[in-house]
């Protein structure tokens, strides 16, 4: 466990791993030189095929080839792709191998390629050894040996193409440039041969002659049976039916709606009439002579005497006298008969026919006629409508049947179109096939490349010391990420929740005076007024046997002493004033006496040693020292250690400075 946060720290952590790191490159170089110089070599040799376009490699149908039809991307497939499976398939690998084994039966000339040749054949005779043990067992199949070879050439050969190409790329890996080079024109040869004899094919003429009859007939019929269906709805074709019968039903309809809203119309205004009437009356008064009402006249002449002697018995009586009260009783009287008289008497008048009534009488007449009219317009609609519907309910009837008809006509129609272009085309190919013309042509032969594709030595040993130190800091950083050890206390705390006392740095490699300074911090944290007062018992615990208690104990008590405070280590009776009690409990997971010594303690520590302690370990201390006693009160790291050499240290310094 160790935290990143310098330059300094990535030196700490290489150099703490430097063992490990050193074995890596070894390691790393040593296989990479090895590789260099034993991995046996592979050859390569390449060729070329050209496949031209042409009918033997078409996967379209012939329809679609031969009519305009939109093919979906999906359903297009590239021709190369069956040329390279047809070139990689089992049969000509068989072939190839059956061909190869009859060259090397023979052993090679000369002496290093005769030694080769035992040697691999002792080797084979092993493997098949253990290979017959195996299928004995049941844990491998049982193979020839030809099935055997043909699996290794298969491994081995490659064939590709680029997308949009037309050229199929061969390469074929082996132990040898020249064995290589024969694999290959073995392989092409046998292709092409193979593909020669099954693409051979019998003349399609005759096929395509007797289909093209069979299809004109068809087409013979076909238009008798739909001429026929045709004359029977009196039509040119179904559609053109159904459509002016439709336009003839839908012209109908809108004359009927018409009428019906007409009728409609013609009795709202016949309700409207008779209500007119029955409101009017019969005859009118066409002159009427009037003049004023005599006895009206006589009696305001009579009311005028009255006001006439009203005022002259003012002028004798007061108002409210019995005679001027009698006489305005009578004027009262005389107004009252007055009013009761109407002003205008009628002498004669003259009367006539009510000539709107006429009117509208006629007009009702009129509307009735209309009205029968428009009924027997719609009673003729009905009926044509009714015939028209029952004329189109056949023709859709038909429709199915003329459909199918006129499909069946036009499928048969491009068929025949299409037997009749293929007919030429059957006729050369037959031609072709007679001639043994391919469309696959070698544009580059088998080459003799003595460059060898694996190993590549050289660049092996170019890179073997940047490989071997790119794996050796993989390794470093794989250590860092899994290394539990505790090499400082800058995450103590944080991670146990227990203060950090004191770090003591190893007395091999740091001077008296650090060791002094870290005692000296140690010391500082121990309670003097109440050692001075009390007394105290100072608890010293660890993990594991050998963590540094015994040593951090002397010194400690020497520094004490130096002091001036009374110490004893691990004495049986309890602190008196001034004295401090340390008490040794190492090896707490293995020393169960170590707890009941601990039980005297005023403080407990718990001392890690750096480079040793592990991050489990220490949880697991903590956790029993504070199932045990409620608390830890602190940690002392021992002998840390600053792993990176002074001389480094000084160097880097000095580069610091000059920058």
């Amino acid at each position: 466990m160790i935290e990143i946060r310098s330059l300094r720290d990535l030196l700490r952590l290489f150099f703490i791993y430097r063992r490990e790191f050193k074995l890596a490159v070894i390691t790393t170089i040593v296989v990479a030189v090895l590789g260099a110089f034993l991995l046996p070599a592979r050859y390569e040799s390449d060729a070329r095929l050209l496949v031209k376009p042409g009918r033997d490699n078409t996967t379209l149908p012939i329809e679609a080839a031969n009519r305009q039809t939109l093919i979906a991307p999906s359903t297009q497939h590239d021709p190369i792709v069956d040329e390279e499976k047809m070139l990689t398939g089992r049969p000509i690998v068989h072939i190839v191998a059956e061909r190869y084994m009859a060259m090397t039966a023979e052993p090679p000339q000369g002496f290093w390629k005769v030694t080769k040749f035992y040697i691999k054949k002792g080797v084979g005779e092993v493997i098949n050894g253990i290979r017959s043990v195996l299928q004995f067992v049941g844990l491998a199949e049982k193979q020839s040996p030809l099935e055997r070879l043909a699996t290794s050439l298969e491994k081995n050969f490659t064939a590709g193409h680029e997308p949009g190409s037309s050229v199929i790329e061969i390469s074929f890996t082996w132990d040898d440039p020249a064995v290589a080079q024969k694999i290959v024109e073995t392989w092409v040869n046998a292709y092409l041969e193979e593909r020669a004899r099954i693409l051979g094919r019998k003349s399609l003429h005759t096929f395509y002659e007797t289909e093209r009859a069979k299809v004109a007939e068809n087409i013979q019929s076909l238009k008798d049976q739909l001429q026929g269906r045709l004359k029977q709805i009196d039509s040119i074709s179904v559609d053109a039916r159904l459509k002016n019968l439709t336009n003839q039903i839908d012209r109908v309809t809108d004359a009927k709606v018409s009428a019906q809203n007409q009728i409609s119309g013609i009795r709202s205004l016949l309700a409207n009439a008779s209500q007119q009437i029955k409101s009017q009356p019969a005859d009118v008064v066409t002159m009427r002579e009037t003049s004023l009402n005599p006895t009206q006249l006589d009696l305001k002449r009579q009311l005028n005497a009255l006001q006439v002697e009203r005022a002259r018995l003012l002028r004798t009586y007061l108002p409210g006298t019995p005679q001027v009260n009698q006489i305005e009783q009578n004027i009262r009287d005389m107004e009252a008969l007055s009013a009761q008289e109407a002003t205008r008497l009628e002498r004669s008048q003259n009367t006539a026919p009510n000539s709107l009534v006429i009117n509208v009488k006629q007009q009702m007449i009129d509307a009735q006629l209309q009205e029968r009219k428009l009924a027997g317009e719609i009673e003729n609609y009905d009926k044509t409508l009714a015939e028209l519907r029952a004329q189109r309910d056949q023709a859709m009837t038909d429709e199915p049947q003329l459909n199918t008809l006129s499909q069946q006509l036009r499928t048969a129609e491009k068929s025949y179109a299409l037997y009749s272009d293929n007919l030429e085309q059957a006729r050369i190919d037959h031609e072709l096939d007679n001639s043994q013309i391919s469309n696959i042509a070698l544009i580059e032969h088998a080459t003799l490349n003595p460059a060898r594709v694996f190993p590549k030595s050289l660049l092996m040993l170019l890179f073997a010391i940047p490989a071997g130190v790119a794996v050796g800091l993989l390794t470093i950083y794989v250590l860092y990420l899994l290394d539990q050890r505790i090499h400082d206390g800058t995450r103590l705390q944080e991670m146990f929740h227990v203060p950090l006392w004191s770090s003591i740095p190893d007395v091999q490699d740091a001077t008296p005076a650090a060791v002094t300074a870290s005692l000296y911090r140690l010391y500082s944290l121990l309670p003097l007024d109440r050692i001075a007062a009390e007394g105290f018992a100072l608890g010293l615990t660890s993990a594991r046997h050998g963590e540094g208690v015994t040593f951090i104990a002397s010194q400690l008590k020497r520094l004490l002493e130096e002091r001036g405070h009374r110490v004893s280590v691990d004495g049986a009776s309890a602190p008196t004033p001034g004295e401090v009690l340390l008490l040794d409990a190492s090896a707490l997971s293995s020393n169960p006496q170590a707890f009941l010594t601990l039980r005297r303690a005023d403080q407990i520590v718990l001392v890690i040693e750096a480079r040793t302690s592990t991050v489990p370990t220490i949880e697991n201390a903590v956790s029993l020292l504070t199932t045990a006693f409620g608390k830890v009160d602190g940690m002392i790291l021992n002998r840390r250690r600053f792993e990176v050499p002074a001389k480094v240290l000084a160097r880097l310094n000095s580069w610091r400075g000059a920058a």
